[in-house]
């Protein structure tokens, strides 16, 4: 199984950061290691040594056939089923590697950083690309997306990638956060939501 994601998906994320993404010259790809993927409602551990750990609430699709080289037009035909995820982030660590121009990997794939909620079959909803999601701590609504106001679609996500990775049933691919992310704290209790339905619930140690 390989994790995917996409950076800077949403105009209002890029724009917070001082660095928008305004080309359609093609998405922001990086990988998560598999011991990144955090599940069933198991606790998310926040490291001691990493600096500040802000989550990042994404809409996650499951990938379901093999696929090489995807058209865009057939990539609706290669996942089948949704939930929501979050990206944990270490973000000094973050600033200080894209400074140096080096690889993601540390601050992005360390144990636990890719929150996993329960799949919800695609057919379940009309459009995947007019989802509200959002993201719950302590009770109180922290962040909200909607899938409509990515910069790059999911089938374009698979189209894009499958250029790259022989895509596997069960690959996952997370697709990027709205603006509004924010640091989590020990003992913080984190719901995520698609659209009514609450697909993620942990707490963090």
């Amino acid at each position: 199984m390989k994790i995917f994601a996409v950076g800077m998906n949403y105009a209002e994320h890029n724009n917070s950061l001082n660095n928008t993404l305004s080309t359609k010259e093609s998405p922001i790809i990086f990988t998560k290691a598999d011991s990144s993927l955090l599940k069933d409602k198991k606790p998310f551990f926040i490291p001691d040594d990493l600096g500040t750990i802000e989550y990042e609430t994404e809409l996650v699709i499951r990938i379901c056939r093999l696929g090489k080289t995807i058209s865009e037009r057939f990539a609706h035909r290669y996942y089948d089923a949704v939930t929501v995820g979050i990206d944990f982030t270490a973000r000094e660590l973050l600033q200080k590697l894209r400074e140096k121009g080096q690889p993601w990997d540390l601050c992005k794939g360390f144990d636990g950083s890719a929150a996993l909620g329960e799949w919800i079959p695609k057919e379940k909803f009309l459009d995947i690309q007019r989802l509200r999601f959002h993201l719950d701590i302590n009770g109180q609504t922290a962040q909200v997306g909607y899938t409509s106001d990515m910069l790059y679609k999911v089938d374009e996500i698979i189209s894009y990638i499958s250029r790259y990775f022989t895509l596997k049933t069960g690959d996952i691919i997370y697709t990027g956060t709205p603006s509004g992310c924010g640091p989590v704290h020990i003992n913080d209790h984190l719901e995520g939501y698609l659209e009514d339905r609450k697909v993620l619930d942990f707490h963090c140690r």
